[in-house]
């Protein structure tokens, strides 16, 4: 009853029907053929085809679909408009209708309207008809649906069925996540790198800010510690910097090159130095020792630090041009002295 009714229905918008869609369930759907043209080439063709006699109907079967669902195409190609309720019943038969019949309307709308509806049940049948109506978003949702949540979509009929009939989109399945593993092991590789690199641009600043206006505990030599001045914004890094200092200054193992905090310290110091742009007026210590022992050092020699180096200025001038404009040009150029030995330092 509610396919004739919408068959009347159909009928009611059509006044003088020169065509007529039949359905599997032998149901006569009425049309005109300048409308049919009009929205697909590939019924346009069907229309242009000789008939076998003059005075026969134009039939257009459209077979292998539920009834209601080429009802549904039908009003598409008069209203350009489906009910949800259509597309979450018949969203997989509209998006073959609209492959088969070039309507491309149809099919951007069946495109979103599935990947709206994408479970771990239904994926794989979703998969495999994108990938047979050339749907490539659609395509791509469903492979990271499968991709994020493997697990649960092997243990599905779809799944099961697709290792017993499809091998070879299987196998594409198996690619797409080693590669989607693959770029989420490098992107984040990249993120500790950057979050590495901004660190150590953050201690070379730090570095820069205790050698000449000092914080909390340690600080320049001729400065006096006050009790007024409060923590940086960077405290973090600074007293980490700080307590490093201290012991870098106290270390008896030092000299002999046996203590792994002191290392640390000559790499930043050495960092700096291979940063500074202001040798001669520079306050951290042995930063113009470092600049001459550089000049020493051939061409192609210690190429992972020269990396290093390049990688952190860029870092340091990211970091910069994410602050306001007047706090990079408020940064503080006070007047240097000329001490730039361990004895530079306040501890």
């Amino acid at each position: 009853m509610e396919l004739a009714s919408d068959c009347d229905q159909i009928s009611g918008a059509i006044r003088e029907p020169d065509v007529y869609i039949v359905t599997s369930g032998g149901l006569r759907i009425p049309a005109n053929a300048s409308v049919l043209a009009s929205v697909s080439p590939v019924l346009e063709n069907i229309l242009d085809r000789p008939r076998k006699y003059r005075r026969s109907e134009k039939i257009i079967p459209i077979l292998g679909v539920p009834c209601d669902a080429v009802l549904a195409f039908v009003r598409f190609l008069y209203s350009s408009w489906c009910t949800d309720d259509e597309m979450e019943t018949y969203g997989i038969h509209l998006l073959a209708l609209s492959h088969v019949f070039l309507v491309p309307q149809l099919k951007q709308r069946c495109t979103k309207g599935l990947a709206k509806r994408l479970t771990n049940d239904n994926v794989v049948d979703v998969l495999q008809l994108a990938r047979l109506c050339d749907a490539p978003d659609l395509y791509i949702k469903c492979m990271r649906l499968i991709s994020d949540h493997f697990k649960t979509v092997e243990k599905t009929e779809g799944w099961m069925f697709l290792q017993d009939h499809d091998p070879h989109l299987e196998l594409e399945i198996m690619q797409f996540m080693e590669e989607s593993e693959s770029r989420k092991k490098r992107s984040r590789r990249r993120r500790e790198e950057r979050c590495l690199y901004l660190q150590l641009s953050e201690a070379m600043e730090c570095l820069e800010h205790i050698c000449t206006e000092g914080c909390t505990s340690v600080g320049p030599y001729h400065l006096e510690p006050t009790t007024k001045k409060g923590p940086c914004g960077k405290f973090s890094t600074c007293h980490g910097l700080q307590m490093l200092i201290k012991h870098f200054g106290t270390c008896k193992k030092r000299v002999n090159g046996g203590c792994s905090r002191c290392k640390r310290m000559w790499q930043l110091l050495r960092l700096h130095s291979s940063i500074c742009d202001q040798t001669d007026l520079c306050r951290v210590p042995l930063c113009r020792q470092f600049k001459l022992k550089a000049q020493q050092v051939k061409k192609g020699e210690d190429a992972r630090w020269k990396l290093l180096v390049r990688k952190v200025v860029s870092a340091k001038a990211m970091s910069s041009l994410s602050l306001p404009k007047r706090k990079r040009e408020e940064e503080p150029r006070q007047t240097l002295d000329h001490r730039h030995g361990l004895g530079s330092f306040r501890l």
